[in-house]
């Protein structure tokens, strides 16, 4: 095919004449650019900004980096909240004399023995651990969780951090019978570990009903875990030893447990310096001072 005869010449031959017609007399070649958007000029800005090639930016969303990264706030330091039941008042109307607590108490303590909530510790344990002591105590003594001497006499504190305590019970011119003794779990927690929160928690019942019943005016928390269950706290028996503290109206003390005594022997005097303060708050005479 000529070109005379190729269509899209002739399209090109006539669109050249209508421009011919217009007075267009030349057409300029212009080298292909890529179209940068430029932000919108002032509107005193009369002159016209040439165009240029730029680079593909850098992408808009940068790689996180860990060291920019905003760090979440630490989380205040558990606390009692303003409506926990440490702030209350025990009931009134429990009876106040001997045999109407021994009653209360033997009820709850059936219960305890019937308990599965912690089906784990139900299927080991021997015998539940309730407590031991007087039932009309200005003193009670709160521990952790009872070990195998405790699980095969259904007795807390009788193993060697018993017989540690009992020593310091006397140091104070008592004798256990003259206190109340009583730990957070009533189960042997396997291989002695620590109580776990969920088994706290499903013991607190338990544990808060006695404190109901007895209404002690002292207590002592020996060892981390009594006093974080009771107080509602995640600070350590360093930071809570040497002052009292409130529970339900009650002065709560708190010292190391005797375990932990057995580890580390040192820490007797401490020990005996909450004691001596316990002693002196009661108003009683501190044994070998005159």
């Amino acid at each position: 095919m000529s070109d005379e005869h190729n269509p899209l010449h002739q399209a090109l031959a006539q669109k050249l004449a209508s421009l011919q017609a217009a007075g267009v007399q030349t057409l300029a070649r212009r080298k292909a650019v890529e179209i940068v958007v430029e932000p919108a000029a002032s509107p005193t800005a009369t002159a016209t900004r040439p165009q240029r090639e730029v680079a593909f930016p850098a992408p808009l969303v940068a790689p996180l980096r860990e060291d920019l990264m905003p760090r979440p706030k630490a989380a205040p330091p558990a606390g009692p909240a303003a409506d926990s039941l440490i702030h209350r008042p025990f009931p009134t109307g429990l009876p106040t004399d001997a045999a109407g607590r021994s009653e209360l108490l033997t009820q709850l303590n059936d219960q305890v023995k019937s308990c599965r909530r912690c089906e784990h510790l139900a299927c080991m344990r021997t015998q539940t651990v309730f407590g031991v002591g007087s039932i009309l105590p200005r003193v009670l003594f709160f521990g952790e969780a009872p070990g195998a001497d405790e699980d095969r006499q259904g007795e807390p504190f009788v193993g060697r951090a018993g017989q540690l305590l009992t020593k310091i019970i006397e140091a104070c011119g008592w004798k256990r019978s003259d206190v109340y003794i009583m730990n957070v779990l009533k189960c042997r927690p396997p291989d002695n570990r620590n109580p776990e929160p969920a088994e706290t928690a499903n013991c607190r019942e338990y544990f808060e009903r006695q404190f109901e019943i007895l209404q002690p005016e002292f207590i002592v928390c020996v060892g981390t875990i009594p006093a974080q269950a009771l107080l509602e706290t995640t600070e350590a028996v360093g930071k809570l030893r040497g002052r009292f503290h409130q529970y339900r109206g009650r002065k709560v003390l708190v010292t190391y447990h005797p375990s932990y005594l057995l580890r580390n022997p040192s820490a007797k005097k401490y020990v005996w310096d909450d004691m001596q303060m316990l002693l002196a708050e009661m108003g009683l005479p501190i044994p070998g001072k005159g």
